[in-house]
């Protein structure tokens, strides 16, 4: 399954000031973006560690997302 990659939406935020070709530079870098179904894979729960620390992600029934630790 492919990983999605998006720039994000200006949301009001100004852009970064121009450089000397005129261009605005973008204040932001773009942010990834990945589907829960590929973090999941077909299971209600996944483990996920994050440096040293171990933290759940469940699919509840009411179709919500919760991280613990």
């Amino acid at each position: 399954m492919p990983m999605f990659v998006s720039s994000p939406a200006s949301g009001g935020h100004a852009a970064a000031p121009s450089t000397e070709t005129g261009h605005a530079t973008s204040a932001r870098q773009a942010e990834v973006e990945i589907d829960s179904l590929r973090l999941l894979q077909g299971q209600r729960e996944v483990r996920i560690r994050h440096g040293n620390e171990w933290y759940r992600l469940r699919h509840t029934r009411n179709d919500k997302l919760i991280l613990t630790k």
